[in-house]
């Protein structure tokens, strides 16, 4: 979802062309019935890039055209064939700043250990950042995530699913989570985390500690209505630093293009999953790893928390 005073409004202003959003959740399922049904609604997709990727190779999204889309807008190294570097946010540890204020959880080993850190978890239903996190709780070193043993990871959270209060799949579910007092931690989107501190008086931090950073991706759908080109375009109109710093406050999402850093507010900082200080304490999700693995991997996590 684009927040409309930061992409559309102002494409339309440019270009006359007027932009609608459609917020129904562009899933690879839903990409790939619009292009299979020969008449596609959708012209750009907020994805992952590992969905774009996979679709690419179907024929369903059109490569990016990096001579209309600019590259150099973009961090180095998140740029796909079929995806186009859209904004980043991460996979962080919320917890109850009233029980462990005085001695905050430091790592994904902490949001496991039920014994130093009482209370339900809470836990995201599709699989990104919770393999890893598993993974690195059960002693595997960041530099050897990748590529991910699925089985261990499978095991661990087998053994510990009965403390988790649920396998969220949205933003305000975690935010009821917490705000509810029905987990004393959970794995979030660091994209809620300035609203559930604001929302809770500040009874809910954050920590970066150990945090997974993951990028979004704008696709342009094969077939799409208004061509390619005008879609590459919007594409790069978005790329505008400006335009991203009103994205960044609105939704909080982490600005694809470097030199938006440099306009956030001091105060702001602190909820930038891509600020130097905070990137710093992470490990980024490995987007090749998704690319081939993600759909096989995820039909065994489903299978083990509905087991």
């Amino acid at each position: 979802m684009w927040d409309d005073k930061a992409y559309c409004a102002p494409f339309t202003a440019d270009t006359g062309v007027v932009v609608k959003q459609d917020t129904t959740g562009p899933t690879e399922g839903a990409i790939a019935a619009q292009v299979k049904s020969g008449k596609p609604a959708w012209d750009v997709v907020d994805t992952d890039p590992f969905s774009a990727q996979a679709l690419g190779r179907q024929g369903m999204i059109e490569p990016i055209d990096y001579t209309i889309v600019d590259k150099s807008k973009m961090r180095e190294g998140f740029s796909w064939e079929y995806g186009a570097s859209s904004f980043f946010y991460s996979y962080i540890i919320a917890y109850d700043a009233a029980k462990f204020g005085d001695d905050p959880p430091k790592g994904m080993a902490d949001f496991f250990d039920l014994e130093k850190y009482p209370g339900k978890r809470g836990m995201y239903k599709w699989g990104a950042g919770m393999w890893e996190a598993l993974l690195i709780a059960d002693g595997v070193k960041p530099e050897e995530l990748y590529p991910l043993d699925i089985e261990r990871a499978h095991k661990k959270l087998a053994a510990f699913k009965e403390n988790v209060a649920s396998f969220w799949g949205g933003g305000a579910e975690f935010q009821s989570l917490l705000l509810n007092g029905d987990a004393s931690m959970v794995l979030i989107w660091s994209t809620r985390s300035r609203i559930l501190e604001e929302d809770s008086g500040g009874d809910i931090k954050t920590t970066w500690a150990q945090g997974f950073l993951a990028p979004g991706a704008f696709a342009v759908v094969k077939g799409n209505p208004a061509g390619p080109k005008l879609a590459m375009e919007f594409i790069a109109s978005a790329q505008d630093p400006e335009r991203q710093l009103v994205m960044f406050k609105e939704f909080g999402h982490g600005p694809a293009n470097p030199a938006t850093d440099a306009l956030l507010p001091p105060e702001l900082k602190a909820y930038n999953p891509v600020d130097p200080e905070n990137a710093a304490q992470q490990i980024a999700l490995d987007m090749a790893w998704y690319d081939e693995h993600y759909s096989a991997a995820l039909d065994a996590y489903l299978k083990v928390i509905s087991a």
